[in-house]
């Protein structure tokens, strides 16, 4: 299977107060451990929403702003226009991808981490289906099209990290040290 590692990074990062991808975490961009957190699952990586990345740059599909199922859109139609069989997705803030929650996703394709839908496996055959279901302004949730694909929600028994606000970040950086 020919896996396209997608780094959903088009956020406003309201909560966060700037831009969050770049935002440190051990000296390095919460986009770039994103990006590393893919790359041994995956046969190419590429950041979703954003012009500017260490690798490929692709839009949200239909359009910006329809938060990240237009980036998981964007991630797919990338996929199915250079022959990816699936997408493994994941966000800029959420730094870490564990093996387990990899294997899991794998195990039972279409599916997403129950805590983090951002975190997903998504068969390329699904693009086509999800840009229809954002043209015809259908819930934008990605659980919401999640079950409309019969995608399973797996919990595999760990917790992913997931970065929101500034304090978010600090603790995490603190538990590091």
């Amino acid at each position: 299977m020919t896996l396209l590692g997608a780094v959903l990074a088009g956020g406003r990062a309201t909560r966060f107060g700037s831009d969050k991808a770049l935002a440190a975490l051990d000296g390095r961009a919460l986009l770039d451990h994103a990006i590393a957190s893919l790359s041994p699952y995956c046969d190419t990586i590429v950041v979703v929403g954003r012009t500017d990345a260490p690798v490929t740059c692709v839009p949200d599909l239909p359009l910006s702003d329809l938060g990240p199922l237009g980036g998981i859109a964007g991630a797919l139609a990338y996929a199915a226009d250079h022959e990816f069989d699936a997408v493994l997705t994941t966000a800029c803030d959420t730094p870490f991808l564990p093996d387990e929650m990899v294997a899991a996703l794998r195990a039972a394709a279409p599916a997403y981490a129950a805590e983090a839908p951002t975190v997903g496996l998504w068969p390329t055959l699904f693009a086509t289906s999800l840009l229809a279901h954002l043209l015809a302004d259908k819930p934008r949730a990605i659980r919401r099209w999640a079950a409309t694909i019969g995608a399973s929600a797996v919990s595999p028994g760990i917790v992913l990290t997931n970065i929101n606000t500034p304090d978010d970040l600090n603790r995490l950086s603190s538990s590091r040290t």
